[in-house]
């Protein structure tokens, strides 16, 4: 890079605006904080509605009996597995538009990309389709968590971003939660309206809000200063270049590692709940019920690991905050797949897992103040969602590696994940700086 592309992207946040009461945030403040709010809530109840009703989908898609054929597993951990990909490419994509085109603009863009293609999804008529939906959904919803982030971090005081995390947590949390109730009342529908496939329409109410979003919502000032400041916005590489790059494979790595062993958690043990040799003779509706009740244990409790981790960052810092999340996340992990549990069991444990997943929250505040102003949706929509790449790896991996109708062991193993993530996150910055990076 030259001297004057260096410059460009050394933007550092500005910190000193404050607003000690709620009630000091202004009217412009509020809007961006209910946009992204409103964003992360959706993206919960998209990205999750696929995880709840797998495999009776993909089970009819197949023309199979039973939802415990071997070939349902293989096919639905592909779908799942493109979903995250393309999670992981929207990240990157909409990060670069957002810096390019503005937060506000792109926020609608990937909203509306992941409510039409969700809605889709309602119309497929192979496994293969499902795929191509759920992938092409994924791009907005992977962007959006970029673009969303970025617009707070920009827009909202620093001493509310721990507080603010916990909330946009909380909205996902909520989506997830709607997507559970969804499902739910589905199966008590009569017939043809309780076909697993009906869920995907209400993945387009998301779309609603964008015409909001886009009278509402401006652009952030120091985006604005930013590229008024700059010849051009800097190159995608200037991610793995001088300073940055150290923060870009620090934060790549604990994001994969995590995200991996996240996901790989959420997919299976839905599906190692409606394994259990003691629910064998339950109904497929039935079976369904108790899966999403479990998930919305998980989720329900992880509403409050998130104010959890708020605490934890305000009292030890981002870095320490996250580094303690990961050892909850490993101990409970551990302790729910250690041995054979029945459903019982599982449904004390598998709460507490959800309870360290809180963690996630503080990457939306943490990561986008690593980079410079003109690379900060692209640094932190690379980062958090390559680790989809490696997530959908892990799925797929461990789906393999699972004995049919068994999964604890790779849930068990796949708890080990957060070792090294640990490690890695306390040799990370702060925040961004001018000159070599410093833990």
């Amino acid at each position: 890079m030259t001297m004057k592309e260096t410059a460009n992207i050394t933007n550092k946040p500005d910190t000193g605006h404050t607003a000690p009461r709620l009630k000091d945030l202004s009217a412009a403040q509020w809007r961006t904080g209910i946009a992204a709010w409103l964003g992360w809530l959706f993206d919960g109840l998209d990205s999750h509605l696929y995880t709840l009703v797998a495999a009776p989908f993909v089970a009819q898609l197949l023309h199979v009996a039973s939802a415990s054929d071997p070939a349902v597993k293989e096919k639905s951990a592909w779908i799942q597995a493109a979903f995250l990909v393309g999670w992981a490419l929207g990240g990157s994509f909409f990060g670069r538009v957002g810096d390019v085109l503005g937060r506000s603009r792109t926020l609608a863009l990937t909203i509306l990309t992941y409510a039409l293609f969700t809605g889709l999804a309602c119309f497929a008529g192979t496994w293969w389709q499902l795929l191509i939906f759920r992938f092409l959904a994924a791009l907005g919803i992977g962007g959006e968590w970029a673009v969303g982030s970025a617009l707070l971090a920009e827009t909202w005081p620093r001493q509310w971003r721990f507080w603010i995390s916990a909330v946009l947590q909380t909205g996902i949390n909520i989506g997830v939660l709607l997507a559970c109730l969804t499902v739910f009342l589905l199966s008590e529908l009569p017939k043809p309206w309780s076909e697993v496939r009906y869920v995907f329409v209400i993945g387009i109410l998301p779309a609603l809000i964008v015409f909001w979003i886009r009278k509402s919502v401006g652009e952030p000032e120091e985006w604005h200063r930013a590229r008024a400041a700059a010849e051009k916005p800097p190159h995608w590489t200037a991610l793995f270049q001088g300073a940055v790059l150290r923060t870009t494979l620090l934060a790549t790595i604990v994001c994969s590692l995590s995200l991996t062993a996240w996901w790989a958690f959420l997919f299976w043990n839905v599906q190692h709940l409606r394994s259990l040799p003691e629910i064998a003779g339950w109904s497929d509706g039935a079976k369904s019920r108790l899966a999403s009740a479990g998930f919305f244990l998980v989720i329900g409790v992880s509403i409050f690991g998130n104010y959890f981790a708020a605490l934890l960052g305000k009292l030890f810092g981002f870095r320490r905050a996250i580094a303690l999340m990961c050892v909850g996340f490993f101990g409970t992990m551990v302790g729910a797949y250690c041995v054979p549990r029945g459903y019982v069991s599982l449904l004390f444990w598998i709460p507490w897992v959800g309870f360290f997943s809180g963690v996630f929250g503080l990457f939306t505040m943490y990561l986008p103040p690593l980079f410079p102003v003109l690379l900060r949706t692209t640094g932190a929509g690379f980062c958090f969602n390559i680790g989809r790449i490696a997530a959908a790896a892990g799925t797929v991996v461990f789906g393999l590696f699972a004995t049919v109708n068994d999964y604890r062991i790779v849930l068990f193993w796949n708890a080990f994940l957060f070792l090294p993530a640990i490690i890695v996150v306390l040799l990370m910055p702060d925040e961004y700086r001018e000159g070599p990076a410093r833990a």
